[in-house]
């Protein structure tokens, strides 16, 4: 088994080269605090992101969304006045109202979770990291924002001056979850935002406790190359947090959870400054532009990490 932590569409992309390997010894733990209401409805952008991924079903421009989708509810909703800053397009609506009915027939979220990615013919185990309600609010130069205001409304122009998870402390991980890494030979972190994908998942007591006391390796791959963000608000984020804007800062955040980090060829000159954080470099192309670059970045980055053995 294999234990990847994810969020986002950098994360979907390389979880999708691992499935492809893995198949079912794959397990990837999703990031739900991106999770809201919008609509009456239940989103959780990160979760259908990766079964959309995983299922080859993503828009291969916008990495998010159902590819080839149509737009006939969201344009008639802005006709009626109602809110169309965050899209929902016709074949995506499906997956919102399912578990939104699901959910108010009782049903927690990771059976919704398996009982979808079953649905879509994935092979590999997709879990929230949590059932219970963690959401990531940003204290902003424009006030407190909910991460969707943040990200989606305000297309993440605001000025971030810290994070917080609201509900983390008394959340729990999924039972699942905790099987799984129980049973994982190698953790993954995925080039997810390490400040708004990765640490809402180690916000929840016992993610953070289970990579700190672990005897499996444990790599990450940035998702900072040559000094900017491949995708999303990133770079602008630790520069506004203080971080060093480049993959060293990325070692520096992950330090003490790590033992490697895959990071881009551009970048092999600060082999030196990761090994300082006492975590392991292994250059390479890490760029995914096709389908086949994340199965190559996949298998790389498996090689790597059961190469650090404990």
């Amino acid at each position: 088994m294999i234990v990847a932590l994810a969020g986002g569409v950098g994360g979907a992309r390389l979880a999708y080269g691992l499935s492809k390997i893995k198949g079912e010894a794959l397990a990837v733990i999703v990031n739900t605090g991106d999770d809201f209401e919008h609509l009456g409805l239940s989103i959780c952008p990160d979760i259908d992101t990766m079964l959309y991924t995983l299922a080859g079903w993503a828009n291969p421009e916008t990495g998010w969304g159902v590819d080839g989708d149509s737009w006939s509810f969201m344009d008639q909703l802005g006709k009626l006045g109602g809110p169309i800053w965050f899209k929902l397009g016709d074949r995506d609506l499906a997956i919102h109202v399912q578990r939104s009915h699901w959910l108010r027939q009782g049903d927690r979220l990771g059976k919704i979770t398996s009982r979808l990615a079953q649905a879509m013919g994935i092979a590999s185990t997709v879990l929230p990291m949590s059932e219970d309600a963690v959401r990531t609010k940003l204290e902003t130069d424009q006030g407190d924002l909910d991460f969707q205001d943040y990200f989606v409304r305000l297309q993440a122009k605001p000025l971030v001056r810290a994070i917080r998870f609201e509900g983390a402390s008394s959340a729990r991980p999924t039972p699942a979850a905790m099987e799984a890494f129980d049973a994982a030979k190698a953790i993954i972190i995925c080039p997810s935002n390490p400040y708004l994908s990765i640490d809402p998942i180690l916000s929840v007591p016992g993610y953070r406790e289970c990579l700190q006391r672990r005897i499996i390796p444990c790599i990450a791959v940035s998702p900072i190359i040559g000094g900017a963000a491949v995708k999303g608000p990133a770079a602008k984020l630790m520069q506004e947090l203080g971080a060093e804007v480049s993959c060293v800062g990325v070692a520096k955040k992950y330090a003490g959870l790590i033992d490697g980090l895959v990071i881009d060829g551009v970048d092999e000159g600060l082999a030196d400054a990761i090994l300082a954080c006492g975590i392991k470099p292994l250059a390479t192309k890490s760029l995914m532009r096709s389908l086949q670059d994340r199965i190559d970045l996949a298998q790389q980055t498996l090689d790597f990490a059961l190469s650090l053995q404990r």
